[in-house]
């Protein structure tokens, strides 16, 4: 009976962990805004960079679904060597908004997962890096 037990607490504590929400707020960074503003398209992006910049030691360190979580699906999700890759949000409007799939020089952050899925570094270019 005991065990019966335990596995209801345990299924409870599963059902209960994959209802939380995705937070709106990482430290100064407005997720919500972030998120919304896919590609970097709207402008907005280009506004929050100074918060995001604020915050790049926290996100180091996060998995890649925190990292997926948090600013939402990576405009581009590029394979580097050795298992790595890297996560590239788009931070001003480009070619990417009108030509989905061409090349754009614009403004955009890579955050570089390791090959276990961790955050290791966090870059700001052109283009892609």
């Amino acid at each position: 009976m005991p065990l019966i037990r335990l596995f209801t607490i345990f299924l409870l504590i599963i059902s209960l962990s994959e209802c939380s929400s995705v937070p709106d707020q990482f430290g100064k960074l407005d997720l919500k805004k972030w998120r919304g503003d896919r590609g970097g398209c709207n402008g907005v992006r280009a506004m929050l960079v100074p918060d995001f910049r604020a915050e790049i030691q926290n996100l180091k360190g996060k998995t890649t679904n925190t990292i997926g979580e948090l600013l939402g699906r990576p405009d581009i999700n590029q394979i580097a060597d050795r298992n790595q890759k890297f996560y590239i949000y788009f931070l001003e409007k480009g070619t990417h908004c009108d030509q989905p799939g061409m090349k754009s020089n614009s403004r955009s952050v890579a955050i570089r997962m390791s090959a276990i899925g961790l955050a290791t570094e966090v870059t700001f270019q052109n283009g892609l890096p």
